[in-house]
């Protein structure tokens, strides 16, 4: 594992070369005036200052994502989780967040122990310090430069915390050679254990990040009992997720339905993000893009083909107190042969297959209906791990009601339906069955 992150430090020092080179004539880091970001408490109030003026983020995860979609619908921000993330170069996406008015929180990508990386191998741990501090001494002058996320969900499935001197030391590197950001890490959850340690050996960083989901209803008591005080920001949030919900007979996670979602994260906003004006700095919802995780539309806001999902209109109504001017399609629930996802629907192999959709648009746009059987995910990460998409096994266009006339199946699949109002955006919802 050591000498394969020293092949990827290598390889992403010689796309930073490439970089540099492509990126000239869009950025000069001599030349540029960077931002001046301030963390500062006011009457007990912790604010970020972006250029003497507060900044309260308002934004979204963005990995490969629209970018000018974010700022039409009224973000501020956007977070990334690296620096190079295999598709566009760091300055390029930099370039263009501040085309479109937004600031970006760059994440720097750190080794997980649950990954394999060893914390007490200091020639391991030098190289990568010596690589991310070349990654900030190339970005830190940019205008669109928020701040540095140093890691994400380090804590996750670790024995240990001596990630964390790690990340002190990067965080002391970064406020040397870059005075003009801020420092955080981002936690998965929060407990008194992680925090204790932080306390104690991560104190430089400006604040801590918290990324929660279904349980981030109780976001105030975890943070209450875990013993910080202090300021942070909330740099995942969204849809429930897959740990955190029902399960069929064959442990198959029922994920809810675009607008199920949609309705979570309007509640999810005001009761524990938006209540906190004291300590909270502010949040990126998860995720302005399309991504597989357990199902290719669990956590994305937009589809494969980049219709937007009603989560994107509420985003758009807790960033702007209004709704957008065409709103996506809503979607009641799904049937399958009468029965919905909670009922872990069983079948017999070559027995027809009966599917209702219940959908409405508010703007009565006219409807098409997308149904898809794929297989049920095997291939499953953790943390965001890359996983891959099973395999499609019918895909129908068609109405509301479909018959699948015995399809030769056996096992664990899902029925999934999009609805699209041809306007660029889309309902969706999935049930999974099993096939005996």
């Amino acid at each position: 594992m050591i000498k394969s992150m020293r092949l990827i430090l290598a390889y992403s020092f010689c796309i930073l070369l490439i970089s540099n080179f492509s990126c000239k004539g869009s950025f000069d880091a001599e030349k540029n005036t960077p931002a001046k970001v301030e963390l500062k408490q006011i009457k007990g109030k912790y604010l970020l200052f972006v250029n003497n003026k507060p900044f309260y983020v308002k934004g979204a995860g963005l990995e490969f994502g629209n970018i000018e979609t974010l700022s039409r619908h009224g973000a501020n921000s956007f977070r990334t989780w690296r620096t190079e993330n295999g598709t566009e170069q760091a300055l390029a996406i930099l370039d263009k967040a501040h085309k479109n008015g937004l600031m970006v929180l760059m994440g720097l990508e750190v080794g997980r122990e649950r990954h394999g990386y060893n914390y007490d191998d200091t020639v391991w741990v030098n190289e990568q310090y010596n690589y991310l501090k070349k990654e900030v001494l190339r970005l830190k002058n940019h205008p669109a430069m928020l701040g540095w996320a140093i890691g994400n969900e380090l804590n996750l499935h670790t024995k240990s915390f001596q990630v964390y001197d790690a990340v002190n030391d990067l965080s002391k590197m970064i406020h040397e050679i870059d005075p003009n950001h801020i420092t955080t890490t981002t936690l998965a959850g929060i407990s008194k254990n992680e925090i204790d340690y932080i306390k104690e050996h991560c104190s430089d960083i400006d604040f801590i990040s918290i990324q929660m989901y279904g349980d981030i209803v109780n976001l105030q008591q975890r943070i209450a009992d875990s013993g910080w005080d202090g300021p942070y920001m909330v740099t995942e949030w969204g849809s429930t997720g897959h740990w955190e919900v029902p399960l069929t007979e064959w442990e198959a996670a029922i994920e809810p339905t675009s607008s199920e979602k949609a309705k979570a994260f309007i509640g999810r906003y005001t009761s524990a993000i938006q209540i906190d004006t004291m300590k909270c700095l502010g949040s990126y919802v998860f995720l302005w893009g399309q991504k597989q995780e357990r199902t290719p539309t669990w956590y994305g806001m937009f589809t494969e083909n980049g219709e937007e999902m009603e989560t994107v209109d509420a985003m758009h109504y807790i960033w702007n107190g209004e709704w957008p001017e065409n709103r996506s399609p809503v979607i009641d629930s799904v049937r399958l042969n009468g029965k919905n996802a909670y009922q872990s629907i069983k079948i017999k192999t070559n027995e027809k297959l009966y599917a209702l959709a219940f959908a409405k648009d508010f703007d009565n746009d006219s409807l098409t209906y997308k149904w898809e059987i794929l297989h049920e995910s095997t291939d499953l990460g953790m943390g965001g791990d890359f996983e891959s998409k099973p395999d499609s096994i019918t895909l129908i266009f068609d109405g509301p009601v479909i018959t699948i006339d015995r399809p030769e199946i056996k096992g664990a699949y899902r029925l999934y339906i999009y609805v699209l109002d041809n306007k660029g955006h889309a309902a969706t919802a999935n049930i999974p069955f099993y096939a005996e």
